[in-house]
């Protein structure tokens, strides 16, 4: 089983004839529901850049991330699950004194070395309390846009502290920060296409809170809620700046050879009340699929059939090896660390079945949950997850499994006449959550003093 995102990627020996390596573009939305871009089913907000380009490749329905932010994006950043870096529970705040791992070796790391152009334009997330841990000390060779979630869109700061950065250092630009990072990631694609193959890798603040958007945004979606309006035109927001990073591409004259990759970070906040999830269950912070099993999809013209819908289970740990592999690495190559990602073409490219055992979806001291095959378990263990009070799990205890092909949107609990199946399920939830490292989220010291920038002492 495997996962998807959006991306612009280059061509490897291993996998095609051509010579050429791919652009790839990586597009991350922030906290975005699963039924509300019209790709997804969607048909209240209006998305059509995002739909045109599904159209052309392929949806992926069971694409899985993390129940949370910084998670999915080290799982995306390293092919490993967060729980080997110490990054599985609540997300990276802004006065953590941690961050991704320095021994993880990033995506932008190996795509750099294979030849790549590499840049982030967006929100980073996994740690910033340190140079080492800023972007351009992890293989991107351009960046731009903030290092903390839910910074506000007009001043670009949060907690008192200015978040704004080119290149990783402060950086004043002024206006909504969704069309500053359309702006930038399309200049990148105009500066670097046809000289070498780049990696973009687009981590929109948008959808998530503060709902803040200019008011000619919401003007379509006055009937909504407050919240819904707001969010509805946030989601128009970032969908005119993929379309601006579209046309870059287009207009560069490299569309054949690039790879979008498309997903959310997470399930909507609020669903039913922000975002739509549609008849999944639950939303963000959860391990159920309304929470983890997100909007995707994977475009790549003559090399991913369009207009089709991929139904095999993937995850976002899959992109560093589909992604790597693609522009040109050995798959034999040694890494420092073993990968939890597969690669994935064969799927996106011919239909062939995931080829994941199993997928895991959560450890934690809270929560552990998986799937193989058809079946999902989840275990709540009876304690909470205290890092992130908006999304803290339950603390009841509970076993439960699932059959998502019968009841996708786990109704059911079959955990008390599936006994033999919920023991062997467990048995390698167990495995994992003795592989995990300890999980690193802090409250703020008492001592802490908020920066005037962020990522400056």
């Amino acid at each position: 089983m495997r996962s998807a995102l959006i991306l612009f990627v280059v061509l490897t020996p291993f996998h095609l004839a051509a010579a050429e390596s791919p652009n790839i573009v990586l597009i991350v939305a922030d906290d975005l529901g699963r039924e509300d871009c019209g790709f997804m089913g969607g048909k209240v907000i209006h998305t059509p850049n995002l739909d045109r380009l599904a159209a052309k490749g392929a949806i992926l329905d069971a694409h899985y991330v993390q129940p949370v932010c910084s998670p999915t994006r080290a799982a995306l950043m390293t092919g490993r699950y967060p729980m080997r870096h110490g990054l599985q529970v609540g997300v990276v705040r802004p006065w953590a004194q941690y961050g991704l791992p320095l021994a993880e070796r990033t995506i932008a790391q190996e795509l750099k070395e294979l030849g790549y152009r590499t840049a982030i334009v967006g929100k980073w997330h996994l740690g910033h309390f340190q140079p080492e841990y800023l972007p351009t000390k992890r293989g991107f060779d351009h960046q731009y846009g903030h290092y903390n979630g839910a910074i506000d869109y007009f001043r670009h700061d949060r907690d008192g502290g200015f978040d704004w950065h080119k290149d990783d250092k402060v950086c004043r630009d002024e206006g909504y920060s969704t069309h500053l990072l359309a702006t930038d990631a399309s200049k990148f694609v105009t500066e670097t296409a046809g000289k070498s193959p780049f990696f973009l890798y687009v981590p929109f603040n948008a959808v998530h809170a503060p709902m803040q958007v200019p008011e000619k945004y919401k003007a379509p979606y006055g009937d909504l809620k407050p919240n819904r309006k707001s969010y509805a035109g946030m989601l128009a927001a970032m969908d005119e700046g993929i379309g601006q990073i579209i046309e870059a591409v287009e207009k560069s004259g490299q569309a054949s050879n690039t790879l979008f990759v498309f997903t959310s970070d997470n399930g909507g906040p609020a669903p039913g009340v922000v975002t739509n999830n549609g008849p999944w269950r639950a939303g963000k912070g959860t391990v159920y699929e309304g929470g983890v099993r997100v909007a995707a999809f994977a475009t790549w013209p003559g090399k991913i059939p369009s207009a089709t819908t991929i139904r095999e289970p993937l995850h976002a740990v899959d992109w560093f090896p589909t992604l790597t592999e693609l522009a040109g690495a050995d798959p034999e190559r040694k890494l420092p660390n073993r990968l939890d990602g597969i690669d994935i073409w064969s799927v996106l490219a011919h239909g062939k079945p995931s080829p994941h055992k199993e997928i895991l979806i959560q450890t934690s001291p809270s929560v552990g949950a998986l799937r193989m095959g058809d079946w999902k378990l989840v275990i709540h263990h009876g304690v909470s997850d205290s890092d992130d009070t908006e999304t803290a799990p339950s603390a009841k205890k509970s076993v439960e499994l699932y059959n998502l092909a019968n009841d996708p949107y786990e109704k059911t609990n079959l955990a008390s006449t599936e006994t033999d199946r919920t023991k062997s399920m467990r048995t390698k939830l167990d495995q994992y959550a003795a592989e995990a490292i300890a999980a690193k989220a802090k409250p703020k010291g008492k001592s802490f003093i908020t920066p005037k920038v962020w990522g400056e002492s």
